[in-house]
C-alpha cells in the first residue's frame, strides 16, 4: 500500500498573491496556546469576556482569524462555528477527569508508581475519552464549515509540520474536507499522553511539539494572504499557564539525559517566549495583548498538562482576575463590532465567482 503524499510536495515556490483588505481596517487575531487540561485557563478567560461584554455571544465572532494549538486548537475550532467559549469550558469541566483520570493513592502509592513505569513504555490515556466529547460538539462538520479563518498546527508521519487551514485563500485547497474531529484529535495528540492519531494512512501528533504558542503562525498567514500593513494587525494571545523552569544543579553539574528529562516543558516555554517576541517585533508590542498565568513563585510546581484537579481548582480564579484587570482594554481593541464571516474559496461555504 502506497504512502500518502508529503504535504510539502505542494509547497509554493514563489510569493503568495495577497488578497485585498480594506486600508485602515484592523485585522484581529485570537491565538490560543496548547497545554492539555490547562486549556481551562483560556476557556475561562474567553467565557468571562462573553459574560461581561458580549451578553453571552460567541467571542469568536469578533476575530478575523483564530489560531490554536492542541487544547487551544479545540477551543479555536469550537469558536469558529459559533460555539461559545462556555460550551468548550463546560466540556473540559464535565469530561476532564475522564480524559485525564487521576492516579489515585493506595498502599505505598503503588498505583502512581505503576503509572509512571507504564508511561515510560506506553501512552497514558485513552484517546476515545477525548474523541467522544469532541464528536458531540463537532458532529460531522468539516473545516470548510468554519466561519472564522483557522490555522491549527500539528505534525505528521513524515515528521513534517502540518498546519490545517480554512479555505480563506485560493492556494488552500486541501484542508476544507477535513473533519473537525480529525483536526482536533491531530493537534491534541500529545506524545506520551495520547497515541499518534491515525486517520486512514495518515498519522498526526500534537502541534505543541513545535508551535505550542501559535501566534506567529496566525500572524505570518495573515501578512502573506492579505494586503495588510503590519500595524493593521491586532492580536489577543492567551496562554495556558507559564512553566518557567530554572537550571537544576544536576543540569549544571552533570547534564545527562536524566537531568534533562523535563526539557520538553522548558522548550515549550522558550518557544512561546520567542514567538511572542517575534510577533511583537513585527507589529509592535503595543498591538499584542498577551495574557497568561504566571509561573508559581510560592514553591509550588507548575500544573501538569493532565492535572485536572489542580487545573479546575486554581485556573478559573486566575482567569477571572486576568480579565478583571485587562477586560476593558480587550473590549476597546477587539469587541466594538463583530467581524464578517470570511468568504471561503472552496467547500460548503464557497462564494461563487
Amino acid at each position: 500500500m502506497s504512502q500518502p503524499p508529503r504535504r510539502s510536495s505542494g509547497t509554493l515556490l514563489g510569493l503568495r498573491e495577497p488578497l485585498p483588505w480594506p486600508e485602515g481596517k484592523p485585522f484581529r487575531i485570537l491565538s490560543i496556546d496548547g497545554g492539555g487540561i490547562r486549556g481551562i485557563l483560556p476557556a475561562t478567560m474567553l467565557t468571562e469576556i462573553e459574560a461581561r461584554y458580549l451578553n453571552g455571544r460567541c467571542v469568536g465572532d469578533y476575530f478575523d482569524m483564530i489560531t490554536g494549538t492542541s487544547t487551544g486548537g479545540i477551543i479555536a475550532l469550537g469558536l469558529s462555528i459559533g460555539k461559545t467559549a462556555k460550551t468548550i469550558l463546560d466540556l473540559y469541566i464535565e469530561h476532564g477527569d475522564k480524559i485525564f483520570p487521576p492516579a489515585r493513592y493506595n498502599f505505598l502509592n503503588l498505583r502512581r508508581v505503576w503509572r509512571s513505569i507504564q508511561g515510560a513504555q506506553h501512552h497514558r490515556y485513552d484517546p476515545a475519552k477525548l474523541e467522544g466529547p469532541l464528536k458531540q460538539v463537532f458532529q460531522s462538520l468539516k473545516i470548510g464549515n468554519a466561519e472564522r479563518r483557522l490555522c491549527i498546527p500539528s505534525f505528521d508521519g513524515f515528521t513534517e509540520v502540518n498546519v490545517f487551514k480554512t479555505p480563506h485563500h485560493r492556494d488552500y485547497k486541501m484542508d476544507w474536507k477535513e473533519d473537525m474531529v480529525t483536526v482536533a484529535m491531530a493537534t491534541a495528540a500529545a506524545p506520551t499522553y495520547f497515541p499518534v492519531y491515525k486517520n486512514g494512512q495518515r498519522m498526526f501528533a500534537d502541534g505543541g511539539v513545535w508551535a505550542n504558542n501559535p501566534v506567529m503562525i496566525g500572524l505570518v498567514d495573515a501578512l502573506v494572504c492579505y494586503q495588510l500593513q503590519r500595524r493593521q494587525v491586532h492580536i489577543l494571545s492567551l496562554g495556558t499557564g507559564d512553566t518557567e523552569i530554572k537550571f537544576t544543579e544536576g543540569q549544571i553539574m552533570h547534564g545527562g539525559l536524566w537531568d534533562w528529562r523535563k526539557i520538553i516543558s522548558s522548550a515549550m516555554h522558550l518557544q512561546s517566549q520567542n514567538a511572542t517576541g517575534q510577533a511583537g517585533l513585527l507589529i509592535g508590542r503595543d498591538q499584542l495583548i498577551r495574557l497568561n498565568a504566571p509561573s508559581p513563585t510560592d514553591g509550588k510546581k507548575p500544573i501538569d498538562l493532565d492535572d485536572y484537579a489542580r487545573a479546575s481548582a486554581e485556573l478559573p480564579g486566575i482567569a477571572r482576575k486576568l480579565i478583571e484587570d485587562n477586560g476593558d482594554v480587550i473590549r476597546d481593541r477587539f469587541l466594538l463590532a463583530p467581524a464578517e464571516p470570511y468568504p471561503a474559496v472552496y467547500g460548503p461555504r464557497a462564494v461563487e465567482t
